[in-house]
């Protein structure tokens, strides 16, 4: 039987979302929740239910929570109070715990299941630096990200007043040190040196090194690609000079929504409750028959 996915929110994620469920052989696609439903669609959903309210489609199973990061923890709690899983790409680092938190609660009174920061990192980035700390569990990890397009840093600049168009550029230092370029395309009369403050204590920017710039056009810099190099040096047992490297060059949403459907398919083999992508088993993400993934990958 098909997995009913519900896809809320039609923004750089959304539209990928879309694509990553209709490329799902055990998923239907069963509607898109975003705001403005009752105006022109894109051609891409010409045959899709388009509705403002998760409860205007018949039967959803678990949606994908496509929505700017801030409003996620709100969105999670209400689907889940409906009885419908959730997936989202939760991307604050220090706030995921506590967000899990919160979300298992709702999820077991309405015998839901949660999995949040499902996208690359967190997600499976930290797939990565858990098994890279049980083969060497004494010892460094250093996440390097980019050069590439943050898309939880740059929508959280769309969110600065005075901000009409906006790009964060993260650049990689090395020993997991980043370097943030933030390229700002004004509303009228808004002001540079406010707007350029305002990033600058933002929560997503106030550790990193941030360079703000003004430009005419943002539209014109736009590059959705990314990466990231995981490096650990370690100790396994008593034998040290270990060294581990994982490196990927990607398409930022593209790979964000791949992740999401692939944890659609894991949540509904979960007990209610919320979880990240590190407490789920790997084959649990994986189409096909048991036996058949533990030939072709063990």
């Amino acid at each position: 039987m098909s997995i009913k996915v519900a896809v809320v929110g039609y923004g750089n994620i959304g539209k990928y979302a879309v694509e990553a469920v209709q490329a799902a052989p055990d998923m239907e696609l069963v509607g898109v929740v975003r705001r403005d439903a009752a105006g022109i669609q894109p051609p891409a959903l010409a045959d899709i239910p388009v509705v403002t309210d998760i409860e205007q489609l018949a039967e959803v199973d678990v949606a994908l929570i496509c929505t700017p990061t801030r409003l996620v923890p709100t969105y999670a709690a209400e689907i889940l109070a409906k009885g419908i899983n959730t997936v989202d790409s939760y991307d604050v680092h220090g706030q995921l715990v506590d967000v899990r938190r919160e979300l298992e609660q709702v999820a077991v009174k309405h015998n839901s299941v949660a999995v949040i920061s499902a996208g690359w990192d967190p997600g499976t980035d930290s797939l990565i630096r858990g098994i890279f700390a049980m083969m060497a569990p004494k010892g460094i990890t250093y996440t390097n990200f980019g050069p590439g397009m943050s898309m939880g840093h740059t929508v959280a600049v769309k969110a600065i007043p005075g901000v009409e168009n906006a790009l964060s550029v993260t650049i990689p230092a090395g020993t997991g040190i980043h370097r943030r370029l933030v390229y700002v395309q004004l509303a009228p009369g808004a002001n540079f040196e406010s707007v350029k403050q305002a990033i600058k204590q933002d929560p997503y920017f106030v550790n990193d090194e941030t360079h703000v710039y003004q430009v005419d056009d943002v539209e014109q810099l736009i590059d959705t690609g990314h990466g990231v190099v995981i490096e650990r040096r370690g100790v396994s047992g008593k034998t040290a000079n270990q060294h581990f490297k994982y490196e990927m060059r990607i398409n930022n949403p593209a790979l964000t929504a791949q992740n999401m459907t692939a944890c659609a398919r894991a949540s509904v083999k979960q007990k209610p409750g919320a979880y990240t992508m590190l407490e789920i088993p790997i084959i649990d993400y994986l189409y096909g028959d048991r036996d058949a993934l533990l030939r072709e990958l063990v």
